[in-house]
This record gives structure tokens, sequence and C-alpha cells, in this order.
């Protein structure tokens, strides 16, 4: 089973937000099967804004920690089909078009999930189901995940 981490899920377990997120993110980020993690460009260069503007990185820190994740895990492309499907989730479900565009990047490499905090819980497309890995109640999906074999 393949995934993708949203920006927000990064940010945390770069240390921006409240301790008990932060730590959620780590260990889940440490749990996860490395091969089975994409990391979509989109996600990155949003991540990049977010260690500067809330994290108060100088742009040479956000880069380094934008380097050092595509290091960890694969880095994946946003391509014209995945644009062009992002368009019609952005309008077919009202989805903001870079949120639209992780999706279709996730869907256009055969992920299940994405894992973030700031979309629909339980929303799915195409195969792809989003996950809040900090609710409570662990899905069911993002359990067989982990217990994946890295």
């Amino acid at each position: 089973m393949r995934v993708v981490i949203d920006t927000n899920v990064l940010a945390y377990a770069e240390g921006i937000g409240d301790a008990e997120r932060v730590g959620l993110a780590i260990g889940l980020v440490e749990r996860l099967p490395e091969p089975a993690v994409l990391l979509p460009g989109q996600v990155l260069g949003e991540l990049m804004l977010v260690l500067m503007r809330q994290g108060a990185r100088s742009r040479e820190s956000a880069r380094d920690a934008v380097l050092g994740w595509a290091d960890s895990f694969e880095v994946v492309d946003s391509t014209w089909a995945a644009f062009q499907s992002a368009f019609d989730l952005s309008v077919d479900h009202e989805f903001r078009i870079w949120d639209a565009v992780v999706m279709s990047v996730a869907a256009e490499n055969r992920c299940r999930l994405v894992l973030s905090e700031d979309l629909q819980h339980g929303f799915t497309w195409r195969g792809v189901t989003i996950v809040n890995p900090f609710l409570p109640d662990e899905s069911p999906l993002l359990a067989a995940l982990l217990s994946q074999d890295g």
C-alpha cells in the first residue's frame, strides 16, 4: 500500500505546532514503511513556505529540511494529467486546487492513502482515501499500512 504525506503532517514532524501533534507526527513518520511513502513536489514546495513563514526559519534552513525529506522518501512530480484531474476534483467536490493536485498525484501514483489533517477525513476519490492521522480512532487502512514490513 502506498501513501502520500500532506504538508501539515510534515510541518508537525518539523516541530511546527503544538507538542502533542508534533510528537504524533514524528512517531507516525518513523513508523511508516519508507518504500510506501511518496511526497508530491507540491507538498515540499508548500512545506518550504510553512517552514519560513510559521517556523521563522531562514531560506537555507527551510531548503535543507525540505531536501532532507526528499532524501528520505520518493518525490513525485505533478503531471498535466494530474492537473486535469485536479481541476475536476476542484469543481466537482470543491477542493482547493492545490489540495486537489495532491489528491490527483496520489491517485496517479496508485496510492491508497493521503495522510492529512486539513482535508476531509474519510473522503475517497479514485481509490485514494484521506485519513487524519491525529484522530483518536486509527483508520483501518492506516493500521494496515503501519503493519507492513518496510
